[in-house]
């Protein structure tokens, strides 16, 4: 008995002692993270827009708000943003309105005609039901896009399933859907929360129920001119090699843990086959910041400061060079 207890209480002890080390050693983990100013690009130029310009607000993350002056676009949608305990804890997490409607309202939001995740996991689809349900805007995507709206109760007739090569228009913009891939982030070529939603999703729930879904690149063209939204750093390849577009918004999270010939491919197969001019880097901030600050991921979860040279060395190669910069938070890029 004696000897029980003594192996009991030295058990305790260690695993005491791990606590005390590894509390510590994670703290400082997650607070080795690089600056924005660390990344050696030029952020996009404020512009005054001309009353016939079409424009792109950058909102974090991958969410983009398109405007042409008549219509707007919404590109995910991810306002709420659960914190990092949310996370780790598997805490259950929901909408959050207050910070809905202050995007909503901060940047005008009043003529939103869709709304449309590039896949649909929680950090690119989970305020769309609440997005569509203070609006008109049709929710646009896979079954499982459509399953976050049902369980947000969004009308039936706001809800748009899609499949691979289609087409929708909306005022001036037309929007196709080319089915793309997840960038991986597991073993070999699979990601986390890979999977689909065959049931409607009620808030509140934790981050793993929102399944990927399937991903898109989303072609987003005008009179004026063509933008390719490439919101996760996979593809399929050749998939878009019909595709032309003037703007490539590029989402580089993930592909530092890639080796060199995937980033050279993933750089070929989106920007390179549809002869883009400019790209604009997006997915490159800590998801579980709050709405509006902009910070980098920790270095332990994803270098992206590493990853952008080389794709500035892929940005200059040709006999045209490709300009390439970050877009600012809240501040319209003239695309146009």
């Amino acid at each position: 008995m004696q000897k029980a207890l003594l192996w009991l209480r030295r058990t305790a002890i260690g695993l005491a002692g791990a606590v005390i080390v590894s509390v510590p050693a994670g703290i400082w983990l997650w607070q080795d993270r690089n600056s924005i100013e660390d990344i050696d690009l030029q952020t996009a130029e404020a512009t005054e827009a001309a009353a016939d310009a079409v424009t792109v607000t950058w909102l974090g993350v991958t969410t983009l708000l398109f405007d042409d002056g008549e219509t707007q676009i919404l590109i995910d949608g991810f306002f709420s943003r659960p914190d990092i305990l949310d996370i780790i804890f598997h805490r259950p997490i929901v909408s959050d309105a207050a910070n809905i409607n202050y995007a909503l309202d901060t940047f005008r939001m009043r003529r939103l005609a869709a709304v449309i995740p590039v896949h649909s996991h929680y950090d690119h689809a989970m305020d769309v039901g609440a997005i569509a349900n203070r609006s008109s805007a049709s929710v646009v995507g896979t079954e499982s896009t459509a399953n976050i709206a049902r369980g947000a109760d969004v009308p039936d007739d706001q809800i748009v399933l899609t499949t691979n090569g289609d087409t929708l228009q909306f005022g001036k913009f037309t929007v196709t859907l080319i089915t793309s891939r997840h960038v991986p982030n597991g073993f070999g070529e699979s990601h986390l929360l890979a999977g689909f939603m065959s049931e409607p999703l009620r808030q509140p729930a934790a981050f793993t129920a929102w399944r990927e879904g399937g991903s898109w690149s989303i072609l987003i063209g005008h009179p004026n001119g063509t933008t390719l939204v490439q919101g996760s750093a996979g593809f399929i390849e050749d998939a878009l090699a019909e595709t032309k577009a003037d703007v490539v918004l590029l989402g580089i999270a993930g592909l530092n843990s890639q080796s060199l010939r995937y980033v050279m491919d993933y750089w070929q197969q989106i920007v390179g086959q549809t002869g883009a001019k400019r790209v604009y880097l997006i997915h490159h901030d800590d998801i579980t910041q709050p709405f509006g600050q902009i910070k980098l991921f920790p270095n332990v979860i994803d270098n992206v400061a590493a990853i952008v040279p080389l794709l500035k060395e892929f940005a200059g190669a040709g006999e045209e060079q490709i300009e390439i910069r970050l877009p600012t938070f809240g501040e319209p890029i003239v695309l146009y």
